[in-house]
């Protein structure tokens, strides 16, 4: 009998653990088939959850991760005055593959480093779906919501899973690479593989490759944007700290940029954007940066005249960061996308 009990007491403090308020978790999918033909051994992914899920299970909103970004940081998008309030919503934020926390290059022991197979943004996707159908067992969602290459996972949810959530919500993302994006993440792909200490990937742990802070953060915001907040005779410091930021593995950064660089979803419609236009069902709040030197605002803005939608346009010369700048507007509006209005009623 004591037995008993003690197995029970250690089962719900378990239980307890697992499921507290976002706590770091892990499904474990086994193996993932990727575009590539390739399969991710040993397949985890990792996400946070916040909130309580209904009765109904109608409640549920899942935030997806930028580039670099981690279920983590999404915890700044979780409250009251956020994006998602937990108080309504059963919130799932889901790292995206490569990032570090899921499976990845750096933390996969099958396939380390340069080994670990190319992934796509619809990789992603796919792993996000399995996660919520196979390990939480949720037949359909509210709305998936994610900003920069979340808002490029957003997109491919729209044509990928069409019918699995009500609403999808695009925040600086895009729908496909323009020339001056695969320029930005080929000018920072190069920069990692024709450093001499990254060695063809057999580096030592812990590589860091400033220049690589340099070129993400030159087109991050806008020029004004830069002397605005810099005075040249301060630019030492700042250059410090902009290159102090670069903390992610080379290798997963690579994996996520490959997937970026790639990221076009009218691949599926034979290369028809409107195809994959008519393949939309959700609900769909699209937010664009009209001063993104980042993620080109023009194909989201291309997309949303084919769905016959109004996208969000935030003036501002905070760039691709604007809708951090803009949060008066951009928060009211998911708030009304989540309730399937649009941010002009």
């Amino acid at each position: 009998m004591y037995r008993w009990l003690l197995i029970c007491a250690t089962v719900l403090m378990l239980g307890g653990f697992a499921l507290a308020e976002g706590e770091q978790q892990f499904a474990d999918l086994g193996q993932c088939k990727v575009e590539s033909g390739e399969t991710i051994q040993n397949c985890r992914i990792g996400y946070r959850t916040w909130g309580k899920l209904n009765a109904e299970q109608s409640n549920i909103v899942v935030l997806l991760t930028w580039f670099t970004g981690t279920s983590e940081q999404q915890a700044g998008s979780v409250g009251a005055d956020k994006y998602v309030d937990p108080a309504h919503y059963y919130v799932v934020a889901i790292d995206a593959l490569a990032n570090g926390v899921s499976s990845s290059p750096s933390n996969s022991k099958a396939q380390p480093r340069m080994k670990f197979p190319q992934i796509t943004i619809a990789d992603m996707v796919e792993s996000q779906h399995r996660l919520l159908t196979e390990t939480l067992k949720l037949k359909h969602i509210r709305a998936v919501l994610g900003g920069s290459m979340g808002g490029m996972q957003a997109f491919q949810w729209a044509v990928q899973y069409p019918d699995y959530m009500d609403a999808v919500i695009s925040i600086v993302g895009t729908t496909q690479m323009t020339a001056h994006d695969l320029l930005l993440w080929r000018a920072e792909k190069n920069a990692i593989l024709e450093n001499k200490n990254f060695n063809d990937g057999d580096y030592k742990a812990g590589l860091l490759i400033p220049s690589v802070a340099d070129i993400h953060h030159l087109e991050l915001t806008t020029p004004d944007r830069i002397n605005d907040d810099t005075l040249p005779k301060n630019f030492p410091t700042a250059a410090e700290k902009i290159e102090a930021s670069e903390t992610m593995d080379p290798c997963d950064r690579l994996r996520q940029l490959d997937a970026m660089m790639t990221h076009d979803i009218s691949m599926r419609f034979n290369g028809q954007m409107s195809g994959a236009a008519k393949a939309v069902k959700a609900h769909m709040l699209i937010i664009v940066s009209n001063s993104d030197h980042m993620v080109n605002p023009h194909p989201a803005m291309v997309f949303a005249e084919l769905l016959l939608n109004v996208p969000m346009q935030l003036d501002s010369t905070c760039g691709h960061l604007a809708p951090g700048c803009r949060e008066e507007q951009v928060v009211p509006a998911v708030h009304r996308a989540l309730e399937l209005k649009s941010f002009l009623q």
